[in-house]
């Protein structure tokens, strides 16, 4: 790893992650930067040290929901990515991100990660479906059987728990999460911020 990379965490039931996921693509290209993947389970965060989310979509206030479907919106057109509300959400993305860490291994992590992110936030696709799964699996260049396999393993499941527990121990609180040079940033809106502190050497 290289001095310049950024350690990106998150979870493909995000739209705001997928959003940023697309970004961060570009950003690494135009500075050169890499990143080091880190797929986690937002669910487990958000039990641990974020259970206003689940307030909010209990009772949401209606002024910061109509905002930010509006946001959303504004922010799908500027990064060129098609968005729909699946019908199944919040959606369990256990799964999901244990094929996640099995197509870093086999470096696919990009195009699995981006279909799995396209299926399900511009198709409405059910990622928690394992055929579904399987079938991203084979369409991102990966061995269906190994991942079928990888993604019921005690490996993947402490993997993912790991990574999980490290970005809480590190405090974050949700998707997506990002670090460079130690300093953390949280969510879409916060790559441009990135991109300055790094052209500008801020820290």
């Amino acid at each position: 790893m290289s001095a310049n990379y950024v350690e990106f965490y998150f979870d493909c039931s995000s739209p705001w992650t997928y959003l940023a996921f697309t970004e961060i693509l570009s950003l690494s290209y135009r500075l050169k930067l890499e990143i080091e993947w880190k797929p986690i389970l937002v669910g487990g965060v958000f039990n641990k040290v974020n259970q206003d989310v689940y307030e909010f979509r209990k009772t949401p206030n209606p002024l910061k929901l109509k905002y930010s479907n509006n946001d959303l919106n504004l922010w799908s057109k500027v990064r060129k990515v098609n968005l729909i509300f699946p019908d199944v959400f919040p959606v369990n993305s256990v799964k999901a991100m244990r094929g996640c860490l099995f197509a870093k291994q086999h470096n696919q992590l990009i195009e699995f990660a981006k279909n799995t992110f396209q299926a399900y936030w511009s198709e409405g696709k059910d990622i928690s479906q394992e055929d579904l799964l399987i079938d991203i699996a084979n369409n991102s260049n990966l061995d269906t059987e190994e991942f079928k396999k990888y993604i019921e393993s005690q490996e993947a499941k402490d993997l993912l728990i790991k990574n999980t527990n490290e970005l809480i121990e590190r405090g974050g609180f949700g998707s997506p999460t990002f670090f460079y040079k130690e300093k953390m940033f949280f969510g879409n809106d916060r790559l441009h911020l990135l991109e300055e502190v790094i052209t500008k050497n801020l820290i």
